[in-house]
């Protein structure tokens, strides 16, 4: 038997879990999701990731299919269940089921599934020694700010990042770099200023990235929110990438060119220690 998931109020084997065919998030992506990390048994951020899943939820006009607390009981009692002590957490919500129509009957109760992948998060190779990324053309819908499950673009874009010899991909649109294909995209410039850009519809309001936000800030280290070039980006001292399943990740080339002396640099370094420290320090769960 392999892992145990949770599907519409049911926890059950991975392989007796079923979604309907009719199901809109399988028809039309008409669904959102969330992923916390889970390190030494604990959640990571969990309070932001729910903060962000009712926000997308409440975008799309999808009610929540269970209570808060209901939710955080069932990400308890899944990391219980499976024994995990690292690795990420899923949550899926689908608007529901109906015979496949663009416009959806009113009152659909909807589908939520949850699942753990054990996967090593911190102290992984791309941290240790960063990681090179592409720049690609943003191709996606214009309201990247709600996490849904429509994920084609991005899909691509990595694929073809990867294809070229590339770990990952930055996004650009209208000569700025929005954000990376699953993570949050920042530079360090030459004299020691961490810069990202600012939350709006035009990317993820990434939690990971409010997390290290709140450590800038509790450390001390100068902070802008705006936008930058990919020219900016490759001659910057520093740049790195952050997401729930990769934490702080050093960015070592950016395209053709190598940042900074081609390593992790030294603030990057920084932030990764902060980030784990506060990561170690959260409650572990109960379910």
């Amino acid at each position: 038997m392999g892992r145990i998931v949770y599907s519409n109020g049911d926890f059950r084997p991975e392989e007796d879990a079923r979604v309907s065919i009719f199901d809109r998030g399988f028809l039309f992506g008409d669904a959102i999701y969330e992923v916390t990390a889970v390190l030494a048994g604990r959640l990571i951020d969990n309070d932001l990731h729910l903060d962000r899943f009712e926000r997308s939820l409440a975008s799309l006009s999808i009610p929540m299919p269970v209570p808060r607390s209901r939710l955080e009981q069932i990400q308890a009692e899944l990391v219980t269940r499976n024994e995990l002590r690292e690795g990420t957490i899923y949550l899926q919500v689908s608007r529901g089921e109906a015979d496949r129509d663009f416009l959806y009957p009113e009152g659909l109760a909807p589908n939520l599934i949850a699942f753990t992948q054990a996967r090593k998060l911190a102290d992984t190779p791309a941290q240790r020694n960063g990681i090179a990324v592409d720049l690609a053309e943003d191709l996606r819908w214009a309201r990247r700010d709600i996490k849904t499950a429509m994920l084609l673009g991005q899909v691509l874009a990595k694929r073809q990042a990867r294809t070229a010899g590339f770990d990952d991909v930055w996004m650009v649109e209208d000569g700025l770099v929005t954000e990376g294909s699953s993570s949050t995209a920042f530079i360090i410039t030459a004299d020691g200023r961490v810069v990202t850009r600012p939350n709006s519809r035009s990317t993820l309001p990434g939690c990971t990235r409010k997390a290290v936000l709140r450590l800038c800030d509790g450390h001390g280290l100068r902070l802008e929110e705006r936008a930058f070039s990919p020219d900016e980006a490759r001659a910057a001292a520093e740049a790195f990438a952050t997401s729930a399943s990769s934490f702080v990740t050093p960015v070592v080339k950016i395209g053709d060119a190598e940042i900074g002396d081609g390593r992790p640099g030294p603030m990057t370094r920084r932030l990764q220690s902060y980030y784990i420290e506060a990561a170690l320090g959260a409650e572990p769960v109960h379910p």
